[in-house]
């Protein structure tokens, strides 16, 4: 253990969250990563968040569980609604959105960093390629920190906590290029919507048609294993 600060790092172990953990870790934290369990269909992440965990030196990792799944409402719990793979309306929310998951994820992180005596906490998300997610906007940040300051002894007793979202204004290719000059291996994370068992990316939903056009984007080689060729 070091002298340093301590953070929670909510880790789902894709691109986003992973870079997000290597600039915490930059900034001189000491990270206690946070994975949930919410009844995802693509689980395949959780296992990736054990391997990036490790691989980026959290000090420690823990995996929550609560299951959104039992609600439905959204194709990534709900194995009787499709994930889309024909591209997102824009200006629609798509199906792919969880009713409440970064409100349900931040609120863990939380009660961890209380318990920690963390005063940080860092969130992986993104403003310009959220598809729409009303719980990625800088607003929602904002609001949740402000609710944090309230009602939390540490908040009352004068020091709150910070909800750090350091990617919020980046887009897929500077977040790829941030990662790789911070010596993250994206190699070792899922981000596929519909990932296979062995972590192998579908190449059609969303998740990976931003992935895929982040690394492009940034030229560089895209390692996400496919379930087949992209061409």
């Amino acid at each position: 253990m070091t002298d340093n600060k301590r953070a929670v790092v909510l880790l789902s172990g894709g691109l986003d969250s992973t870079t997000c953990l290597a600039i915490a870790r930059s900034e001189g934290f000491d990270c206690y990563a946070l994975s949930v369990e919410y009844g995802q269909r693509h689980a395949a992440e959780l296992t990736a968040s054990r391997r990036v965990a490790t691989a980026l030196g959290a000090i420690e990792h823990r995996l929550a569980r609560v299951d959104l799944g039992q609600f439905g409402g959204s194709a990534l719990t709900d194995a009787g609604i499709a994930v889309p793979v024909g591209g997102v309306e824009s200006g629609t929310i798509p199906v792919t959105y969880v009713p409440a998951r970064n409100t349900v994820m931040l609120s863990l992180a939380l009660a961890w960093a209380e318990v920690l005596n963390a005063r940080d906490i860092f969130i992986g998300v993104n403003a310009v390629d959220c598809s729409g997610y009303p719980d990625c906007r800088p607003a929602f940040i904002e609001a949740f920190e402000n609710m944090a300051k309230l009602g939390t002894k540490a908040g009352v007793e004068g020091a709150p906590l910070n909800i750090h979202a350091p990617l919020m204004t980046l887009d897929k290719a500077a977040i790829v290029a941030r990662g790789l000059s911070l010596g993250v291996d994206y190699g070792l994370t899922v981000s596929c919507y519909q990932a296979d068992s062995s972590g192998r990316a579908c190449g059609l939903c969303d998740a990976c048609r931003l992935r895929r056009a982040g690394f492009e984007a940034a030229g560089v080689a895209d390692p996400t294993p496919y379930v087949q060729p992209q061409g």
